[in-house]
């Protein structure tokens, strides 16, 4: 599995998602301009000593980034109101799990031309906007690897 976060903003956010993605054994794209610089503290405070096992990549926009991805690559995008729940998509392995920034999500553009890959998390409370990055990152791509067997669980 990819896990994309397109402009992150927030360094301790970044760091718990590359802590994830240590554990999963998930590719993470950072897909620039970033909000921070990638020596900050809060972003190595919040991978701990991570860091060292993620395989991440640094992409200078995403036009490069998209560039660079196989022909058969899919891409879910996950943003607030997607027409579809994160829980009803089918994944497959090497699927890319696309987070806009923290304060603006994805651009419209390209939910409206992705609308059968859109997703969303379902929330109960009608003022609630969105949920922490980090927190969003997990719920999906945990049903993605619980979907596909949690493939290389070790315990």
């Amino acid at each position: 599995m990819h896990v994309v976060l397109v402009e992150p903003e927030i360094p301790a956010n970044t760091g718990n998602i590359a802590r994830l993605c240590a554990a999963t054994r998930t590719a993470l794209h950072l897909i620039e301009p970033l909000g921070f610089r990638l020596d900050d503290r809060a972003l190595k405070r919040a991978g701990m000593d991570y860091w060292r096992d993620v395989r991440w990549y640094r992409w200078t926009d995403w036009a490069t980034f998209l560039a660079a991805q196989p022909a058969s690559a899919r891409f879910w995008y996950v943003e607030s109101h997607g027409p579809t729940r994160y829980s009803d998509a089918a994944y497959a392995a090497g699927d890319y799990l696309v987070f806009g920034r923290e304060t603006a999500g994805l651009p419209r553009a390209w939910l409206e031309a992705n609308r059968n890959r859109w997703l969303r998390l379902p929330m109960a409370h009608p003022h609630a906007r969105s949920l922490n990055l980090g927190n969003c990152v997990a719920v999906v791509l945990f049903e993605a690897l619980r979907q596909l067997g949690f493939p290389g669980e070790t315990g």
